[in-house]
């Protein structure tokens, strides 16, 4: 049957000690995550970063340095749609800062608002893994940039 796999870029940004997350609502389903998502065909992975945090934020950014890369596969059943096909998703996680621009949310895409959250307030909100994932890189900076999962 195969396996889909898609690749994303995302930003892990901390200001006085707030992290800037998205809200992704899609299919029904909604969670805090970090501001990115997927690459275009051909695209670099750091300027779909760039890209993404912008449609996602407003902000312009520019990447400090790569953090890691995460992967996970999704099971068929839990993705929406006919085919049913497990996904491997492959996260590229950058640090971040913002260089300008003005919080804005994103209007007709995956993300619905954007908003700098108190590091002690993370584990109180819904947020998806990667935002967990994410942060654990940007503390521990692995030397290889692989996120291990328990």
């Amino acid at each position: 049957m195969g396996m889909d796999i898609r690749v994303g870029a995302y930003g892990v940004i901390i200001r006085d000690g707030a992290i800037l997350l998205s809200h992704w609502n899609e299919h029904g389903r909604s969670g805090w995550t970090l501001p990115g998502g997927g690459i275009e065909n051909g695209e670099h992975p750091a300027v779909a970063a760039v890209r993404e945090i912008l449609e996602e934020t407003g902000y312009v950014a520019e990447l400090d340095r790569l953090l890691g890369i995460d992967t996970h596969v999704i099971p068929g059943r839990n993705r929406p749609g006919p085919l049913n096909r497990p996904l491997q998703a492959l996260r590229i996680v950058y640090r971040a800062h913002v260089v300008s621009g003005d919080l804005t949310d994103e209007i007709g895409g995956s993300t619905d608002e954007a908003r700098w959250v108190p590091l002690e307030e993370v584990n109180a909100l819904h947020t998806v893994e990667l935002v967990r994932v994410g942060l654990t890189l940007n503390e521990s900076e692995p030397p290889t940039g692989t996120y291990v999962r328990e």
